[in-house]
């Protein structure tokens, strides 16, 4: 038998629409797939996946696992580190090339030019973005760093290819080597187990990210522009994850959704999934987004030192109720709505003052969509110090926020159960009712419900004054 290929899966956790493992089957050779858990996100950034990712990526590693098994093939899984384990294995199977989907914003050279010294042939596939980063240009030739022009481009492009059926069965090697337990590597938590609201509220694997496709395609797909910025609706497609951990691809989604009649709503979520493309072409461009603003200005922000405002932010008793559901939502379910995390996000920078990077790292742990690009992209736009960011001067009011994108309070009753009983006219203003109306509602302020951290009027001075401070600095 020929000499087999390893297929490295990355962050491309499926059968459908991928090209390496579509060019692995093809080669006639037998196929051994293989995943590497070396302390570190799989896309090649420096720092360990957070605990929520881990837990997503323990079902999706599942998942994988039992597709391929249908398709007479096996999931092998080694720790890293990566050149390490791939190399060991490739000598323990006799394998001279090693396939994988290449992801932009990581260096991937010298990973190839050290497998290539041992003899490992690299091959590297498209198959993370719709359209890679080198092939998206202005008219001068440079990235694109607004959003906008970057949609437009992107529209007048050839479409991406039709995506690539998943292999009827993958060649199997005549022998298996050993593999890890993927309970060993203790991914998910025991002792506490936090992870209730996540088995409660989501399914991991390929199956489950079509079907979310499906559903959102036939029910909401339609309503997705109207509805998509109301917190309590069921209106959007709930698949970050799933691409977060590529169990399905853009182009998958492209076309499910141009195969079917546009309409505004249909028009709408392209250009969201457009915001994701545009979020990892900035990543390629500059890797280490998650710890440098991309406005030079904003390294000398005279952010403050708040733990005690951080940890009241993180656990959701900030006192502002739209603020708090989105933070208590997060803890739950690994997930918050778009419109929530822009909230919370523009309150922890400009009503707190905090530093936008600790939003970012505890967004990092806790989302089980934690994107390496999509994720510091976010919040570089919400601290006003990104590419394409919302300016800094443009302070959300989380009293208006809510009263505008939850005016039923559907949302804050859901996950601030303890206001559940003030009428809607208070809900999200609870200091301002009368003693009577709170006591009426069992809302006792600063006992059951905290007081507000901040008065917002007075945090936004703070959060300008602060902004004119570095703007001096420029002049």
């Amino acid at each position: 038998m020929s000499a087999p290929v390893l297929l490295w899966f990355r962050r491309d956790l499926r059968l459908s629409d991928h090209p390496a493992l579509t060019a692995a089957v093809e080669s006639g050779r037998p196929v051994l797939p293989v995943y590497v858990l070396d302390g570190e996100d799989p896309d090649g950034g420096a720092r360990p996946l957070g605990g929520a990712a881990r837990w997503w990526l323990h079902g999706s590693l599942a998942a994988l696992a039992a597709d391929l098994e249908v398709r007479g093939s096996r999931l092998i899984l080694r720790r890293g580190p990566v050149l390490r384990a791939l190399s060991d294995l490739a000598t323990e199977v006799g394998a001279d090339a090693v396939f994988w989907t290449r992801h932009a914003g990581a260096d991937e050279k010298p990973l190839a030019d050290a497998l290539a010294a041992c003899g490992i042939r690299a091959r590297r596939f498209r198959g993370t973005l719709l359209f890679e980063p080198e092939d998206v240009r202005t008219r001068q030739g440079t990235p694109f760093r607004v959003f906008t022009p970057f949609w437009k481009h992107l529209q007048t492009l050839e479409p991406p290819a039709r995506p690539l059926p998943a292999p009827d069965r993958v060649p199997a090697p005549e022998r298996w080597p050993a593999s890890d337990a993927l309970e060993d590597w203790a991914l998910r938590p025991t002792r506490p187990d936090w992870a209730g609201g996540l088995r409660a509220t989501w399914t991991p694997g390929e199956a489950a990210a079509h079907a979310r496709l499906v559903a959102f395609l036939d029910e909401r797909a339609a309503g997705y522009a109207e509805g998509r910025d109301r917190l309590a609706a069921e209106a959007t497609s709930r698949l970050s994850p799933a691409l977060r951990f590529g169990e399905i691809s853009p182009r998958v989604i492209w076309h499910a959704v141009g195969d079917r009649p546009r309409d505004h709503g249909a028009e709408s979520f392209l250009r969201e999934v457009g915001w994701r493309e545009f979020c990892h072409h900035l990543r390629h461009q500059a890797p280490d987004l998650a710890e440098s603003p991309l406005q030079a200005a904003f390294a000398r922000f005279p952010w403050r030192d708040d733990p005690d405002g951080l940890a009241a932010w993180q656990s959701g008793r900030t006192g502002y109720p739209v603020v708090d559901a989105g933070m208590r939502q997060l803890w739950h379910t690994g997930w918050m709505h778009n419109r929530a995390r822009m909230i919370v996000g523009s309150f922890l920078v400009k009503d707190l003052l905090i530093d936008w990077r600790a939003g970012e790292r505890w967004f990092w742990d806790t989302l089980v969509d934690a994107c390496p690009a999509n994720n510091p992209a976010g919040w570089q736009w919400v601290g006003g110090c990104g590419a394409d960011a919302a300016p800094f001067f443009r302070v959300f009011n989380p009293v208006l926020q809510g009263e505008k994108f939850d005016s039923a309070g559907d949302y804050v009753r859901a996950w601030v159960p303890e206001l559940a009983r003030l009428p809607d006219r208070w809900l999200h203003r609870p200091w301002e009712a009368g003693s009577l109306t709170l006591r009426e509602a069992g809302v006792r302020l600063g006992e059951t419900y905290p007081q507000p951290l901040v008065d917002h009027k007075a945090a936004r001075d703070r959060a300008l004054a602060a902004l004119r401070v570095i703007k001096a600095a420029e002049a």
